[in-house]
């Protein structure tokens, strides 16, 4: 009879052996046993070390061997697998009509880095590109007096929004609403958090199959990324108000932004991944600087 953590490393190795490709909640293949371990054991996801040396029947192990089975065939990421993903230790819906949630804006409200630039003028967010909720709902839980719009173009990524808006009972102060883009909300908006399509085409062909798995609609940005950045960024300062800021990851694509906006102001955010994936810029450094090449 397997342990749990005898499944785990067994499990690691397949999916190394299979080549798999991570980045969707986990970035190695021991994470990534161990989450789908866990969970088809309905065992909890946060303390391995308490359930490693736990006997697992073989009926029971050969469900686990299933499941990796499926993520090796299919390569979804394992979210879509299980139906769930965390962000800041809160959980979330997810399924193949909405990406996998892993913006590292998340990291940026739960630590109270972009604080500074808020205040009791803060009280209409946006979340655009809301995808399946989760930057809303985050926003929501971590500033209790602010009223969210969840904005997304896909209406079935706002299905599954919906999902999680009702899970985490904030249908009082979440209202989704498809849009594409800013300029058809009503605004005027004193937060706008945005994790837009910015994969450049280049990038868009090398991805490997688990990201080819979501909606390209949630990742393609164009020849150089920014397609949706520069029309955002030309209608934004129109849908906020005085003291607003935009918060924008924009992942590997910094060079390209760079280059489109020459002129344009913005502080780059500390995150896990650095300080090069998300900017935080103001609508009067928009209204100076958005001119684009």
């Amino acid at each position: 009879m397997s342990t749990v953590i005898e499944l785990i490393e067994a499990g690691a190795r397949r999916l190394e052996d299979a080549g798999v490709a991570f980045g969707h909640g986990t970035a190695n293949a021991f994470d990534e046993a161990a989450w789908l371990v866990l969970w088809r054991l309905k065992l909890p996801l946060d303390d391995i070390d308490a359930v490693a040396d736990t006997a697992v029947s073989p009926a029971d192990a050969a469900k686990v061997a299933a499941l990796l089975d499926e993520r090796i065939a299919t390569r979804k990421p394992s979210a879509y697998l299980t139906k769930e993903a965390w962000l800041q230790g809160v959980p979330f819906y997810v399924d193949e009509r909405a990406i996998v949630p892993r913006s590292f804006i998340a990291e940026l409200i739960a630590d109270g880095s972009i604080d500074y630039w808020l205040g009791e003028h803060t009280q209409r967010v946006l979340d655009l590109c809301t995808g399946n909720g989760s930057l809303a709902v985050l926003a929501a839980m971590t500033y209790p007096d602010i009223s969210v719009d969840a904005a997304d173009l896909s209406a079935e990524a706002l299905e599954v929004a919906a999902i999680n808006v009702t899970r985490h009972q904030l249908d009082a102060r979440i209202r989704l609403i498809e849009s594409d883009g800013i300029a058809s909300l009503p605004g005027p908006y004193d937060l706008v958090l945005c994790n837009p399509p910015y994969v450049n085409s280049a990038s868009m062909a090398a991805l490997p199959a688990e990201y080819r798995a979501e909606p390209e609609l949630a990742l393609a940005g164009g020849v150089d990324g920014m397609d949706f950045v520069r029309q955002l960024f030309a209608d934004a300062p129109s849908r906020m108000s005085e003291e607003a800021v935009l918060v924008l990851e924009i992942g590997n694509e910094r060079e390209y932004l760079e280059t489109a906006f020459p002129q344009l102001e913005v502080v780059w955010l500390e995150t896990s991944a650095g300080e090069d994936q998300v900017l935080l810029v103001t609508r009067t450094a928009l209204l100076a600087g958005a001119g684009v090449r």
